[in-house]
């Protein structure tokens, strides 16, 4: 595996919403209009309660409705300075904050008041707000891009010192509360902290405005398939024994390095602490090597035979062996990928390439008998220099060498559609990006092919 490509600057993408907890989210900073409670009263915004079949929607003068969700109150028949753009419900869903133009906040419920702007000259108006994970903060935001912070809502930088060719018009934060998004009317993306950038729709011929910002549960493009896979259009890391602490914070989905090395090597002393921060989303790889010489005793017997030195079978039990091995080793140490990827590089491989292709075939059909999915790591240039012409048909591709996520022919949405780039007959699922020609940094991103 590459060494890591280093974060970028905060670049532009789409929207931004403030989060409820658990798997509902808070929409904040909708424009007037766009949700009207009573007609006579343009909604500024609508929050979902958590765990609870309901919402709160918030108009402009104060007022809130509620459905399936407890009222708390509301500044609805008391006059305000200036009108309500935002809302954001606490994580247990047991109360709200109101958010109005010059940065006033009213906390209802178990929303704690934790400071405004509400008695500062502001260069621009508020548009929405986000909550903290814990509810224990809040961050405003300004259509200039200007980010105003309180309780443990951390600073993590803002957009007030650049030239917007669009104003802000909403903001979430991550599921960390690490890193925040903001979004313009045209649809411009500003990330920063642990946000990743995904894409955006600066530049788009849309013919409306954009007004809103939803994100995933968890901030992110999250989960994955029952067969251990990303979820398409998702963005994540690899990490090895390398990367041993220091971890990215933002990630929908991680491959773990389990051997530390060669197949056969012991495994990667920081693969518990790696897994731990994975979650449930991760995977696992291990490195591929051929057959060593003398062959091992444990390639001389196995499911293709009693091999009497036909290095062949010796080597498709090989690489059976080694394959059971490591999922057995995960499953020992509490660690259950439901996906694994065989890593075939270049440099630890036989001259024989038939050898080199039993090596495979074998450890293919080792993940299987463990009930997980398997899938190789190659490129379509060191394939064929390994494996020949072994064909594994339909099996998961993740391919190395892309630029970006997108934007020219090597980026890694390139590399999903061109079939060029795959091998073995199989598809591309998974592509490692980062490679720029910059300096080498310590984590390397992925992306999962639509």
């Amino acid at each position: 595996m590459k060494w890591y490509r280093t974060r970028r600057a905060p670049r532009r993408v789409t929207g931004a919403i403030a989060r409820a907890s658990g798997s509902a989210v808070a929409v904040a900073a909708l424009t007037a209009g766009a949700v009207a409670a009573q007609p006579a009263r343009p909604a500024a915004a609508a929050t979902v309660a958590t765990d609870v079949p309901g919402y709160w929607m918030a108009a402009a003068d104060g007022g809130v409705d509620s459905y399936d969700a407890r009222w708390q109150g509301s500044m609805r028949g008391t006059p305000l300075k200036r009108p309500i753009v935002g809302a954001a419900a606490t994580p247990d869903g047991q109360g709200y904050w109101m958010a109005a133009s010059d940065g006033g906040i009213f906390a209802y419920g178990d929303a704690t008041f934790y400071g405004s702007t509400g008695n500062i000259r502001l260069n621009r108006p508020i548009v929405g707000m986000a909550p903290t994970p814990d509810g224990h903060g809040y961050w405003l935001v300004a259509s200039d891009g200007g980010i105003f912070t309180y309780g443990d809502a951390p600073f993590l930088g803002s957009a007030g010192s650049i030239r917007l060719a669009r104003p802000i018009v909403a903001m979430a934060a991550t599921g960390d509360g690490r890193g925040y998004w903001m979004m313009a009317s045209d649809g411009g993306i500003f990330t920063y902290g642990d946000a990743p950038f995904l894409g955006s729709a600066g530049g788009s011929s849309n013919p409306a405005p954009f007004s809103a910002f939803m994100t995933t549960t968890h901030g992110t493009p999250g989960a994955s398939h029952g067969d251990g896979l990303p979820l398409p259009g998702s963005v994540g890391y690899d990490v090895s024994q390398w990367q041993c602490g220091g971890l990215p914070a933002a990630r929908s989905f991680a491959v773990v390095q389990a051997s530390a090395g060669a197949i056969d090597a012991g495994p990667n002393p920081c693969y518990r602490q790696e897994a731990a921060w994975a979650g449930q989303n991760m995977s696992a790889y291990v490195f591929g090597d051929g057959l060593p010489s003398p062959a091992p005793s444990t390639s001389s017997t196995g499911p293709a035979g009693v091999c009497r030195g036909d290095a062949g079978c010796e080597g498709y039990n090989f690489g059976y062996y080694w394959a059971r091995h490591w999922v057995d080793y995960s499953s020992g140490v509490g660690v259950f990928p439901a996906f694994w990827w065989f890593d075939v590089e270049s440099g630890y491989w036989s001259s024989n390439l038939s050898v080199n292709a039993a090596v495979i075939r074998g450890a293919i059909a080792g993940f299987h008998s463990e009930g997980v999915g398997a899938g190789i790591y190659s490129t379509a240039y060191q394939w064929p220099r390994i494996a020949g012409s072994l064909s594994l048909p339909g099996i998961p591709l993740w391919v190395a060498g892309a630029d970006y996520v997108s934007g020219d022919a090597y980026a890694a949405t390139s590399f999903c559609a061109d079939g060029r780039y795959g091998f073995a007959g199989g598809r591309v699922t998974l592509v490692q990006y980062g490679y720029t020609g910059s300096t080498p940094a310590r984590f390397d991103p992925d992306f999962a092919c639509a």
